[in-house]
């Protein structure tokens, strides 16, 4: 079995004709896990294999995940096991119940075989803690994952589990997974329940996967997704089937490619990755139309305000009592939030509602907006602009957890240095099935997604 290139759709598929069980699936996934998380650090805690796996029936379902090992960031509740959130304040939490999302996983029969590392309560973009140590990124482990998600990123990209569960506050779904060369997904703002997730800012979290193939963060958007009456952030949408049609196309499709000042302040590798993908887009019988959306600047400048004053507000008795209990880079960040006042606060609010205003207009013209996931590659963990060059990395997805649209990452190429580049597909509130078909058809048109570390 080569588990390191195996997807959720193959294995659902040999499990459901036989050729696989569910208990070889899972001690492939622990001797994967043994061999390779030494190495890059992605998890915190790994739990025993499972005695009792669901096997799927005759009549299973497509969407079904029976069987499947899906890792869970630890922000993640899950009942009987540490949850941490990245912190030293939770070393010894055990919750009695678990998330949402994690009892929809394994309502559907997947199981979890581990708990990702984070950067310290999801706030920060390189995955180096201070108490669980940095995770390394599996296709060069002198870089850095990205963030916050950082386990969960390298878990997926090196192979020691089928997908993994991240959450995204800024960006923190799609940068690991641009910069590990997976597929991350950050659904639209109240698709998936947050109840049971420690929060970083409750006015801009998301829950999302972070997957092999766009199929697969389908496959499970597809469990995921629904109203939850006790989460104040669900919204009572009706769920699609993001499965029927997904292979559809784009032909006829109007899609917009990000140019201008703002999208030109990244590597050139990176901009010729958008380039070509403009072209196999174009190819794919997609109508082009370069488009200026310089205002993203003020969004992602208030998405920043408003997540370290979110923050500093969830964790202020934390921040008051003992600050020291934060990592350097963590607490400074919190200090800021906590200093913002309420006029700025407010202003960035404004900011909100004008940019989201905006970008409704901005699809009733267009399906899909493609930009960079990130304006650079992994940096170095280490050196003197290593700080620096990490707050580049929102750049480009900062913006879309202020407005709470969809964005999905994808692999887009490959650097002069080997390291991952990523696309981001945009679109309109709920229409996750859009970036899904879109992120598809690339993906069917390319190679990049094949290509896996060396370790």
């Amino acid at each position: 079995m080569d588990f390191q290139s195996l997807t959720i759709s193959a294995a659902l598929e040999q499990l459901q004709n036989g050729t696989l069980s569910a208990t070889e699936l899972n001690a492939a996934c622990h001797q994967a896990i043994k061999r390779l998380n030494p190495l890059t650090n992605a998890f915190i805690t790994v739990i025993p294999e499972s005695t009792e796996i669901a096997s799927p029936g005759d009549q299973a379902q497509a969407s079904s995940l029976a069987g499947i090992p899906i890792a869970v960031k630890d922000l993640y509740q899950t009942a009987g096991i540490l949850t941490t959130a990245g912190t030293s304040f939770f070393n010894d939490y055990i919750p009695k119940k678990d998330a949402v999302v994690v009892e929809k996983l394994k309502t559907a029969g997947a199981t979890i075989p581990g708990k990702t590392n984070t950067h310290e309560i999801a706030l920060g973009v390189t995955g180096v803690n201070q108490r669980y140590g940095t995770v390394y990124n599996p296709w060069d482990l002198k870089r850095i994952c990205g963030g916050s998600s950082s386990g969960s990123a390298a878990a997926v990209a090196s192979g020691m589990c089928l997908a993994a569960m991240g959450t995204d506050t800024g960006g923190s779904i799609r940068i690991p997974a641009s910069l590990c060369g997976v597929v991350g997904l950050k659904p639209t703002y109240g698709r998936i329940s947050l109840r049971g997730i420690f929060p970083l800012s409750w006015n801009l979290d998301h829950a999302g996967p972070l997957t092999k193939t766009v199929r697969d963060a389908a496959i499970i958007l597809q469990v995921l997704a629904g109203y939850d009456e006790l989460d104040p952030s669900s919204s009572n949408i009706p769920v699609e089937d993001y499965l029927t049609g997904i292979s559809g196309g784009i032909s006829g499709w109007r899609v917009a490619v990000l140019i201008g000042d703002y999208a030109w302040n990244a590597d050139a590798e990176v901009l010729d990755a958008l380039r070509a993908a403009t072209q196999v887009f174009e190819a794919l019988g997609a109508h082009i139309a370069p488009v200026e959306l310089n205002f993203l600047r003020e969004a992602a400048l208030a998405n920043s305000l408003m997540t370290q004053a979110d923050g500093a507000a969830f964790h202020r008795e934390r921040l008051n009592e003992h600050p020291l209990g934060f990592g350097e880079d963590v607490r400074q960040r919190l200090h800021t939030g906590a200093a913002f006042t309420s006029t700025e606060y407010s202003l960035a609010r404004r900011t909100q509602t004008e940019v989201k205003r905006r970008m409704d207009m901005f699809f009733q013209k267009y399906d899909v907006l493609l930009t960079p996931t990130t304006p650079i590659i992994a940096p170095f963990i280490n050196g003197s602009d290593a700080l620096e060059q990490a707050r580049r990395l929102t750049r480009f997805t900062a913006p879309f957890n202020l407005t709470g649209l969809p964005a999905l990452t994808l692999p887009d190429g490959f650097a002069s240095t080997g390291m991952p580049i990523g696309l981001q597909i945009i679109s309109s509130s709920w229409n996750e099935s859009k970036i899904l078909r879109a992120g598809l058809a690339y993906e069917q048109a390319t190679d990049w997604h094949k290509k896996k570390p060396d370790l």
